[in-house]
């Protein structure tokens, strides 16, 4: 018989409305019940949410590493600590994101992931994986290494997607040669396609939302806004998202790579049901500021944290995010005044839409996931639950 678990004395934010004093009820790993006052539960494992807010499970979709370690490190230990790091900032489950590499580097990876995902009992739980790369604008890599970026090969994308079911999501530039040929083939295969790292001018993104890219990676970061070609002026990627209603976008809400003016313009023009909030955090969240390491442990991009970013060591340039997920939330809610109850579903129901998990994932709602985070009113986690267990606990 499925053990339960019964969460009361909490402000539970459903999709519909705030229920002030109520209770969650959890049967195995879903959720069976949620109402108002205690409702009592026999025989149930009772948690005290002491008045806090009880939330859904906050979804990462873009994430590369955390707690000292980074999914390009070629471990499945790296997982597992990628996965432990973020549950204590509220992460019930995860896109773990690779970088620009070598093809072969990449498959490693991507057997990596299936150990990790089989092991990966005490940390969020991975969604699939994220390819970030290595299709990229040159003059728009940003910290992506230069010397594996390069055009789609069909060859190559297909051998990769054939080798692994576990792509949900890939990132490039669609002004590439072949771009347009790649999209339909992931599109083919469910893969959620997102454009990043581009040089491409409004129209050149409007025909890539035609095709399927229909997220726009790290919006603002690496990629165009208006420009002047021969005292001409062209609309970029930026503000091709901005026109195209149906186009969602993802926002490292660090307060840093979008500060608190773009933050609040991002939302006022897209609102909390197309824009997304991301980590896309390295291997230095939830560690001390200092010197740190971009990508492989061994061979990646030597930084340096400060201010709450990465950045390159002559600090020419930002080298990542170091956010966590409650960190996002927090700063929607101080910098763009942004209502918790939006600030909440632009890390929960929002990314799990875009994924196409808004059915079993995202929102409290009896007969979803049991992914729950209980926090204060400082956002700061106490709890966090995924699939009905328990994966950390503050005290």
């Amino acid at each position: 018989m499925d053990r339960k678990l019964k969460i009361s004395n909490g402000r539970i934010l459903t999709p519909y409305r705030l229920i002030p004093n109520g209770t969650v009820v959890v049967t195995g790993d879903r959720i069976t019940e949620i109402g108002e006052g205690n409702i009592k539960v026999p025989g149930a494992v009772e948690l005290d949410a002491n008045g806090n807010y009880i939330s859904p499970g906050f979804i990462d979709i873009h994430v590369h590493g955390g707690g000292g370690h980074d999914f390009m490190d070629g471990t499945a230990d790296a997982f597992l600590k990628i996965a432990e790091t973020h549950a204590r900032y509220g992460t019930t489950s995860m896109l773990p994101t690779t970088m620009t590499c070598e093809k072969e580097e990449l498959l490693n990876i991507l057997d990596l992931y299936k150990q990790a995902d089989q092991e990966n009992v005490t940390g969020a739980r991975f969604l699939g994986m994220h390819l970030e790369g290595p299709y990229f604008s040159m003059n728009q890599r940003g910290a992506q290494d230069p010397r594996y970026i390069r055009d789609p090969d069909p060859e190559e994308y297909r051998e990769i997607l054939s080798h692994s079911s576990d792509i949900k999501r890939w990132s490039a530039a669609p002004e590439l040669k072949g771009a347009m040929e790649f999209a339909q083939h992931l599109k083919s295969k469910d893969v959620l396609v997102a454009l990043a790292h581009t040089d491409a001018i409004y129209e050149e993104a409007l025909m890539a939302f035609e095709n399927g890219f229909t997220l726009a990676t790290h919006f603002y970061s690496c990629m165009t806004g208006v420009t002047r070609r021969n005292a001409f002026r062209y609309a970029g990627v930026i503000e091709c998202a901005y026109l195209i209603d149906e186009m969602d976008v993802e926002v490292i809400a660090d307060g840093i790579h979008c500060p608190p003016p773009l933050l609040k313009l991002i939302y006022k023009i897209k609102g909390a049901g197309r824009m997304a909030l991301i980590t896309d955090a390295m291997r230095a969240a939830g560690m001390p500021g200092g010197e740190s390491v971009l990508g492989n442990l061994h061979s990646g991009l030597k930084v340096i944290v400060e201010d709450g970013v990465a950045k390159l060591p002559d600090r020419s340039s930002f080298a990542g995010s170091v956010a966590t997920a409650d960190r996002l939330v927090r700063n929607m809610m101080t910098l763009a005044n942004v209502p918790l109850m939006e600030a909440v579903r632009m890390i929960t129901n929002t990314p799990a839409t875009i994924l196409g998990i808004a059915g079993r994932k995202g929102s409290l709602i009896p007969g979803k996931d049991a992914d729950i985070v209980i926090f204060d009113d400082d956002i700061q986690v106490q709890t966090t639950i995924a699939g009905g267990k328990i994966i950390y606990s503050r005290h």
